[in-house]
């Protein structure tokens, strides 16, 4: 078993919600579940919720590019 299977077999902690889910996007190094991704799409900027998303989304690093 490999580390992908390992990895879709227990799942992975999303930045947005903190819960172990299996299916998903990957953004860089982070995790978001399919149920965030969603929700992130529909929410409104008037929404407070879209504040909330963009402060956890924050968590997402640009991995250093070497050359």
């Amino acid at each position: 078993m490999n580390s992908e299977d390992v990895k879709k077999s227990v799942g992975e902690t999303c930045i947005i919600c903190d819960t172990k889910k299996t299916k998903g996007i990957h953004l860089y190094t982070s995790f978001v579940c399919t149920d965030c991704e969603i929700d992130m799409i529909q929410t409104e900027t008037e929404d407070p919720k879209y504040k909330y998303f963009i402060n956890k989304l924050r968590r997402v690093k640009t991995p250093p590019l070497y050359s």
